[in-house]
């Protein structure tokens, strides 16, 4: 089953969508897509294949939060999840808002007792994400940091050397002893998602600093996971809005205060 539909331009939502669990779904993948025709279908058949090789697989809803792409990006994950039978969900914002409003977006609409973020082109596997269900922890963080073996297809330098820097800085300042806040692969659990995202407000790539430093606050327990990773040549981040996100980092740590 498809479903598509419009999303309001919000900043903020005191509450999600689904108040309960509906339906017995056990996971909800939200997969936040910015011009994505190419690379998404492909994902969400490796998706449909993992869940078919498991004879005890969850019941699982995907949903892909078109950031306002200009490209076909909707109509793509139309057609996959048709075409792999998937119970999807294409939720569409009226314009280019950012990774971490689309993030937002999609884990205050998931209906899952548990939530995983992944990026669309699935650097991560997705069969990795029973390593953050094994870790029994309300917020299961994939890293790359914690077994570097696991990198099979590494970043170019110069953004290896940004990301580290990046980290540094986030340790300092924010969510000290994580080693890799910035793996586009993490699992909560609904109440932990609800708590999180219906509090945070970075729209763009220090959404992780900010979700992370959150779940810190509200007492939530994080694992962080060494799992399995290979770069994308096409990678959404640029100069600039790396940059931004060093900015972000300094204003989350002194505007970021969570209640209960």
């Amino acid at each position: 089953m498809t479903v598509t539909r419009e999303v309001p331009a919000f900043r903020t939502q005191p509450e999600p969508a689904r108040a309960e669990p509906g339906g017995g779904v056990a996971l909800s993948i939200v997969i936040p897509a910015f011009n994505e025709e190419e690379r998404l279908p492909a994902s969400l058949g490796a998706i449909s294949a993992y869940l078919a090789a498991r004879t005890s697989a969850p019941r699982v809803e995907v949903l892909v939060v078109d950031d306002g792409s200009s490209d076909a990006t909707a109509a793509r994950a139309e057609e996959a999840g048709r075409r792999y039978d998937l119970d999807l969900r294409v939720l569409r914002l009226p314009k280019n808002s950012g990774k971490g409003f689309a993030v937002r977006t999609g884990c205050l609409e998931a209906a899952g007792r548990f939530v995983l973020v992944t990026d669309a082109d699935l650097s991560t596997p997705i069969y990795e994400w029973e390593k953050l269900a094994a870790a029994n922890a309300p917020v299961a963080i994939g890293s790359r940091a914690l077994d570097e073996s696991l990198v099979k297809e590494e970043q170019p330098l110069y953004r290896k050397a940004m990301g580290k820097l990046f980290n540094r800085l986030v340790r300092l300042v924010a969510v000290p002893g994580i080693r890799d806040t910035q793996c586009g692969f993490k699992l909560f659990s609904r109440e932990a998602a609800r708590e999180i995202f219906s509090r945070a407000k970075v729209d763009r790539f220090a959404y992780d600093v900010e979700a992370l430093l959150l779940a810190r606050q509200l007492g939530y327990a994080i694992a962080e996971v060494p799992v399995l990773w290979f770069n994308s040549a096409d990678s959404r981040v640029t100069l600039f809005g790396g940059a931004q996100a060093y900015w972000d980092v300094l204003r989350i740590r002194f505007t970021t205060h969570a209640r209960r």
